[in-house]
Order: structure tokens, then sequence, then C-alpha cells
């Protein structure tokens, strides 16, 4: 496959996550990762800055499709609508390719802590678009920060259980939306 055919970005990472999958985070170098995805390091290094990027590639775009969902929510609704609104919108740009990746990329994170705390990182810029769009709509910022906060974890659980579970050509946006409901009803209950 040539340095220069579409796709790199995403050939990349596949090829981290199965060489992260196979022998570990910190045994994998990125001469390896270009060489599985075909093309050359200093294509990589064009994509990312070093191979802990890759766990967030995309990351920007999912960040902003959150936000743009939020914006687009109908008046009135309430912070929680506007964030399933943004739910709906982030997950409907995922694809097969994502929902493969699931499982093996929640392993290579569970195994590296170097990999955990860039996961955390960017669920902190998640939560940051999504607290963004909902104060633009006039909530106000501690509602704000807590109903993006409960949209990440809504997202998270969603792709969890959309990547793990029986493949019935269901999207990720009934699992993400489901586990927004639930962490909804869950507040209840809190006092």
């Amino acid at each position: 496959m040539g340095r220069w055919e579409p796709g790199a970005t995403q050939r990349l990472v596949v090829a981290a996550v199965d060489l992260f999958t196979e022998q570990g985070y910190d045994a994998t170098t990125v001469a390896q990762i270009a060489e599985r995805a075909g093309v050359t390091r200093s294509t990589f290094f064009r994509h990312f800055a070093d191979k802990r990027e890759l766990l967030v590639a995309g990351q920007e775009t999912l960040s902003r499709l959150l936000a743009d969902g939020i914006a687009e929510a109908p008046d009135g609704a309430s912070p929680l609508e506007a964030v399933a609104v943004g739910l709906d919108r982030a997950s409907s740009e995922m694809g097969p390719v994502n929902r493969d990746l699931g499982p093996r990329l929640s392993a290579a994170v569970a195994a590296s802590t170097e990999l955990q705390e860039r996961d955390a990182l960017k669920s902190v810029g998640m939560a940051a678009a999504m607290t963004a769009a909902l104060v633009a709509r006039g909530i106000p910022d501690p509602t704000a920060h807590l109903a993006a906060e409960l949209g990440v974890l809504a997202f998270k659980r969603g792709y969890a259980a959309w990547s793990t579970g029986e493949r019935d050509g269901t999207g990720l946006a009934p699992h993400a939306l489901a586990a927004l409901a639930e962490l909804r009803a869950a507040t209840a209950s809190l006092g």
C-alpha cells in the first residue's frame, strides 16, 4: 500500500491498536506502526506527534460534533436533552472501524498508565466542548458542566456496550442514548 494512498490516518490507528494489543504499548515503536500501516516514519509524523496521539485520533472532530449537536438542539431543550442531540450527532459518525477497535483499544488503555492519562485528557476535552456549547445556550456553568460530564460518561458507556455487544446492525446512537437515560434515572436516586 503506497504512503500517499488515502486513509493513512485510519491505517495508522488500526496498526497501532493491533500492535499495542499484540505486544503492549511500551514495546511498540513508531517504526513498527508505520511499517504495519504501509507508510513511512515521516508520514506517521505528518499525522501524529507521537504514538500517544494515536489514542485521540479524531478527538477534535468528536468534540466538535458533540458541540454542534448541542447547539442545534431545539429551543427550550433541557441541558440533558441538548446533550442527547449532541450524542446522537456524534454517534452517527461512528462506523464499523470504530466499533471493531473498541475492545482492543480498551485493552491497550487498561494496560498502559500513559494511555490511561491520555484517555483522561480526551474525556476532559469532550466535556469542555459540551460545557461551552451548553453555556452558549444560556445554561448556567455548574449545570452545563454536570450535564457535559454525564454526556461524556454516557458516550463512554454507550461506546463500550456497542463495541462489545451483539452485531445486530444498530449504530452507536441507541447505546449512547440508553446510557444517558440510565444515568439520568440514576441521578434521581442521589437525593
